[in-house]
């Protein structure tokens, strides 16, 4: 009986212990977070971690919008390329459905008008030789039409500013980089990130579904999900009528939310959504909910992006050994988009990270912020 009651009062100090320590670590990451914040240009930032293993279950949410107003969990964000993750999926689910098989070459899917002059590399036509699985993981050597140097005429970036009323169809997009952009290489001959490939991935569900592609989200992802919080930015509406209105996205000093032209971001990155959606979505997917074993295994057949990176179906993967020597020998796989957003699980930890810093100066810092936080959290152990 004693050895009992001692077992139990130990088991009860260790668990508080533990409880404490990652308090302790709560607050500062939180810190750490306010910290960033006064960084030139950021305005706000998102930020949920989250590990059953660890008892981990943390939200940030801070900053202001430009009228004073606070940001809360309430307010959306735009997911930029993290949607990305959430379009191969879908494929992966379409496959496991039988619908196509990422083998497949494109031209078996999609029609003449589409493919007609869209792989044309040193004066040999590629267009038909385009497989699936190279869109899913950025080697069909096809231009990007969002940031690739065009032949002639003002760059895609600069047509998003010169008219940001402009709403942006697929095809539109896709016309842009088969009139002014050039291949790289043959298909499955490199690696070159391209949103123009996304583009063609969202046409493929389209007709393979014959539903918009917003509709498709939420009926095989969102609702399933209960991610009601997300939707096709500038497309579709949330199914939770209390989600307020986006939040302020930042090229460097410029507020760009409210262009229209951010509609030529569609399933590359055309989503709106919160940390906590991204958080079921990213867990989902990694508890096998979503597909297969055997679809996420194929998702994570990488190919070199930089040193450091690697690419699989729509995967990112981090070394953060690599990328910091002096760090751990941990991973992160998952995406990010160009303005700060992230969505990441550490299977080492098994930990995931959601969030945003609504900033395209962090498209890239965001992973030193990542790192700071897996610091703490490591520390705290």
């Amino acid at each position: 009986m004693k050895f009992t009651i001692s077992l139990i009062f130990s088991f009860f100090i260790y668990s508080f212990t533990f409880a404490q320590q990652y308090t302790t670590a709560a607050k500062e990451v939180d810190h750490l977070l306010t910290q960033h914040l006064q960084e030139p240009y950021v305005h706000h930032a998102f930020l949920t971690v989250y590990s059953d293993a660890l008892g981990i279950n943390w939200n940030f949410t801070k900053g202001h919008f430009q009228n004073g107003t606070k940001v809360t969990n309430a307010n959306p964000f735009l997911s930029t390329s993290v949607a990305k993750t959430v379009t191969a999926t879908l494929i992966m689910i379409l496959q496991e459905e039988g619908k196509l098989d990422v083998e497949d070459r494109l031209s078996e899917y999609l029609s003449s008008e589409i493919m007609n002059g869209l792989h044309n590399y040193q004066g040999t036509d590629y267009s038909n030789e385009i497989r699936i699985k190279q869109l899913l993981q950025h080697t069909s050597g096809l231009p990007d039409y969002f940031v690739d140097t065009p032949t002639t005429g003002a760059s895609f970036m600069e047509l998003l500013f010169i008219d940001a009323e402009r709403f942006w169809q697929p095809l539109e997009t896709l016309q842009f980089a088969k009139t002014k952009l050039l291949p790289h290489f043959p298909p499955g001959d490199g690696y070159h990130y391209s949103d123009t490939e996304y583009v063609l991935l969202g046409l493929l569900i389209e007709e393979l579904t014959g539903k918009p592609l917003h509709d498709v989200y939420h009926e095989k992802i969102f609702a399933p999900l209960q991610m009601k919080q997300t939707y096709m930015h500038l497309r579709s509406k949330p199914t939770d009528s209390s989600t307020k209105k986006i939040a302020e996205v930042f090229i460097n000093d410029v507020e760009i939310s409210a262009f229209k032209s951010l509609s030529a971001d569609w399933a590359g990155g055309g989503l709106a959504t919160t940390a906590q959606d991204l958080l079921k979505f990213h867990n989902a997917l990694f508890e096998e909910k979503l597909i297969s074993k055997k679809g996420l295994r194929a998702m994570q057949q990488w190919t070199e992006e930089s040193f450091g990176l690697s690419y699989g179906y729509g995967l990112r993967k981090l070394d953060l050994k690599k990328i910091n020597p002096d760090f751990e020998r941990l991973t992160l796989i998952g995406h990010s988009g160009t303005t700060g957003s992230f969505m990441y699980y550490c299977k080492e930890l098994e930990l995931y990270f959601t969030g945003t810093f609504n900033q395209t100066d962090y498209q890239r810092k965001h992973v030193a912020f990542l790192m700071q936080v897996l610091a703490v959290i490591k520390q705290s152990k």
